[in-house]
C-alpha cells in the first residue's frame, strides 16, 4: 500500500490507475450502467461535435472513447498520466488498425503547457471524473482556451457535492457514502488496488464560474441522477422494469435544474467565444 508519503496524490491515483489497467476493461464490460454512461456521454458529444474534429483527451484510460471518436473519422491525442493505461491504450489502438488517428502523450492534465501536441483542437474531452482527481481544478480549466481553435469545445464529465442516490444511502446505514462529498473540502479518501489517494467535488458553477470569460455555455445534463451510479451492480439486471422507468425518467428531466446537477455525474459543454 501506498499511503502517507510524499507523493502526491495525482501520483497516487497513476500508480492506484495502472495497478488496475491490465483488468479495468474487464471489470466494467459487463456492467449495463457503465454502458449507459458511456452511450448517453457520447450522444452529448455528438450533438455539438463538426465532422473530421480534432480531440484532446483527458484522462484516456485504456482508450475506449479514443476508439469510439476514430472510427467517426475524428483524430484523437490522447493523455494520461498512468503508465499502465497508456500502455493498454497502445495496445488496443494497435489491435483496431488506428494508429494514424490516435496519438497518445503521458502528460498530466495540470501541466498542459508541456504537451509536445499543442493543437489547436476542436474539443478538450475529459470523461468519467478523471478531473476529481486534482484539487488545482482551475489550474487545469485555465489552460484550455489556448490549445482550442476558434469555437472549440469542451466536454467534461464530473463528479458534483451533492448525489442523490448516494445521499439516499444513508437509509441503508451506509452513512460514510452517504456523506462523503459533503466531508470533502480538503479532499475525499478513495483507494483502487489498495493504494490510497484523494478526490475532490465540483459543482457546475465552479466549471461556469471559471470559464465565463472566455466561453459559452452550451449545456448540462444529470447523468445516473435516477439511474443508478454504476457501483450498484446488476440493479438493471435485478429490476429491468423499473431501470427502464428510471431511464425514461432521466431522460426527460436530465437539463433540468436541479436534475442536472445532483447525479452521480453531471455532463457539461463549453463553446469557446
Amino acid at each position: 500500500m501506498i499511503k502517507g508519503t510524499n507523493i502526491n496524490d495525482e501520483q497516487l491515483s497513476a500508480a492506484a490507475f495502472t495497478k488496475q489497467s491490465a483488468v479495468f476493461d474487464d471489470i466494467y464490460a459487463a456492467n449495463t450502467i457503465v454502458h449507459y454512461k458511456r452511450e448517453r456521454i457520447r450522444n452529448h458529444v455528438n450533438k455539438y461535435l463538426p465532422a473530421n474534429s480534432n480531440i484532446l483527451e483527458l484522462n484516456s484510460g485504456t482508450g475506449d472513447d479514443a476508439i469510439y471518436f476514430a472510427q467517426r473519422s475524428h483524430t484523437i491525442h490522447a493523455t494520461d498520466i498512468s503508465e499502465g493505461m497508456l500502455q493498454e491504450l497502445t495496445r488496443k489502438v494497435s489491435g483496431a488498425h488506428l494508429e494514424s488517428s490516435i496519438t497518445s502523450e503521458k502528460c498530466s492534465f495540470t501541466e498542459l503547457s508541456t504537451l509536445q501536441n499543442k493543437g489547436p483542437y476542436n474539443l478538450i474531452f475529459s470523461n468519467f471524473a478523471g478531473l476529481n482527481c486534482t484539487s488545482q481544478l482551475r489550474h487545469v480549466l485555465l489552460s484550455f482556451k489556448s490549445l482550442l481553435a476558434t469555437d472549440g469545445l469542451v466536454t467534461l464529465v464530473v463528479l458534483p457535492k451533492f448525489c442523490l442516490w448516494e445521499t439516499l444511502l444513508m437509509f441503508k446505514g451506509k452513512f460514510k457514502t452517504a456523506f462523503r462529498r459533503f466531508n470533502a473540502k480538503n479532499g475525499a479518501q478513495a483507494h483502487i488496488e489498495g493504494v490510497h489517494f484523494k478526490c475532490w467535488y465540483y459543482n457546475p458553477s465552479f466549471i461556469t464560474d471559471t470559464l465565463k470569460k472566455d466561453f459559452d455555455i452550451l449545456s448540462i445534463e444529470g447523468l445516473c441522477t435516477f439511474v443508478p451510479p454504476s457501483y450498484m451492480e446488476h440493479f438493471a439486471e435485478k429490476h429491468p422494469a423499473l431501470y427502464r422507468l428510471l431511464k425514461k425518467a432521466e431522460h426527460h428531466v436530465k437539463d433540468k435544474w436541479p436534475w442536472r446537477q445532483i447525479g452521480d455525474y453531471y455532463i457539461i459543454t463549453l463553446r469557446k467565444k
